[in-house]
């Protein structure tokens, strides 16, 4: 019954981010005018604190706008993250047409090609007010298209998400609107 719950809610929230009912902001300023993969000059991106730069052999192949919601689950009283729900799309594509869905994993999965890319927190940067910038490197990847071989991920110009600071009973389940700029690198050939 949890099960079916949870993916009902990130169904749904999925569904609202994409038709823009959620949240709507201005972020960042990074653009790419190349595919995620291609091999031509590397996209633009925000600047990353030095915590969490990549490490050197690594090269930028990917930064897409995120706008979504974090969703908190209420566990002994107190409002803990249960999974992240967003929509990716291209920085320079003015109609905000999704390429990616990004979910509990974490994961991120192209909506155009099928591949996807796992990873896990190496390290956090906290920022005021919204959720914390982070370095994250890839655990597992799938498919030939633009997250095969992704080594590391940043999540940069954080907005939002923040879990409410109010007390929580029960199993209630909150969302909480945000966005951010995400990276993605593969290594350097």
């Amino acid at each position: 019954m949890k099960l079916a719950r949870r993916l009902v809610l990130t169904t749904t929230a999925l569904a609202a981010v994409t038709a823009g009912t959620l949240f709507s902001a201005t972020i960042g300023q990074a653009t790419t005018s190349k595919p995620a993969d291609a091999d031509t000059a590397a996209p633009t991106t925000p600047k990353a604190p030095d915590s969490l730069k990549v490490p050197d052999g690594n090269r930028l192949t990917g930064v897409f706008s995120a706008k979504g919601v974090q969703v908190y689950t209420c566990t002994d009283g107190a409002w803990k993250l249960l999974e992240p729900a967003a929509t990716l799309s291209a920085k320079n594509d003015k109609s905000h047409r999704p390429v990616a869905l990004h979910s509990r994993g974490p994961v991120w999965v192209s909506t155009v090609d099928g591949s996807a890319v796992n990873a896990a927190a190496l390290a956090t940067s906290p920022k005021p007010g919204t959720i914390p910038e982070l370095l994250l490197q890839s655990t597992a990847t799938r498919g030939t298209g633009v997250f095969a071989g992704v080594s590391y991920i940043q999540r940069l110009s954080t907005q939002g998400g923040v879990a409410p600071t109010t007390a929580c009973t029960g199993t209630d389940q909150v969302s909480v609107p945000y966005s951010a700029i995400y990276t993605f690198y593969k290594p350097a050939k």
